[in-house]
């Protein structure tokens, strides 16, 4: 009887055991169905799930910090810069045709005050010759017209003896005609003389 128990083989527990993995591993699968599949909901997957965030965080701080924002404020720097520099340059320019301008209109003034004295005094020098031409005309027509009147009394003197002459001598013709005797000319200046001694 002790052989026989000892010699017993013994019962194979495999099939209990492939029968009994089965039902564990659709048991798990059930799980997870019932779970939903989404391991970013399940509370015990959050503490990395914070992790990465909180690395993924650091690392774009980082970029934003150490290379987006230096370059976007250097180039804002720049920008600022160049603007900042045209409108400087936009006023120096202003300022300059300003004083251009102001410098222009000086001269400007300066140029016709400059021509009006060069025309006052082309007038003054105008109105002097004229002035003189004037004096140097009036000596000349005073000195032709005293030349004339001379003249005319000249011709008026002469003209006047020649009446005398005329007169007594056709008073002389006139007697010799009415008497038949001729008077001589000391007659006739005597009676010329007493008859303008009477008028």
């Amino acid at each position: 009887m002790a052989e026989s128990t000892q010699s017993a083989p013994a019962v194979p527990t495999h099939g209990a055991e492939a029968h009994a993995a089965p039902g564990t591993t659709h048991e798990a699968t059930g799980a997870e169905h019932e779970s939903g599949g989404l391991p970013q909901f399940e509370f015990q997957h959050w503490g990395g799930q914070i992790a990465y965030l909180l690395v993924l965080f650091a690392i774009l701080y980082v970029l934003v910090a150490r290379v987006f924002t230096p370059r976007m404020r250097r180039v804002i720097d720049g920008r600022a810069s160049t603007i900042a520099g045209a409108i400087d340059a936009a006023r120096q320019v202003q300022a300059e045709a300003m004083e251009q301008s102001k410098a222009a209109a000086a001269d400007l003034a300066e140029v016709r005050a400059k021509a009006q004295g060069v025309a006052s005094d082309a007038r003054a020098k105008a109105a002097a010759e004229a002035a003189e031409r004037s004096g140097a005309e009036e000596v000349k027509l005073a000195a032709q017209l005293a030349q004339a009147e001379t003249r005319i009394a000249a011709m008026r003197d002469s003209a006047m003896a020649s009446v005398g002459t005329v007169a007594s001598d056709t008073a002389m013709a006139i007697i010799d005609k009415l008497t038949g005797k001729s008077a001589s000319a000391a007659d006739m200046k005597a009676a010329l003389a007493a008859r303008g001694g009477a008028a």
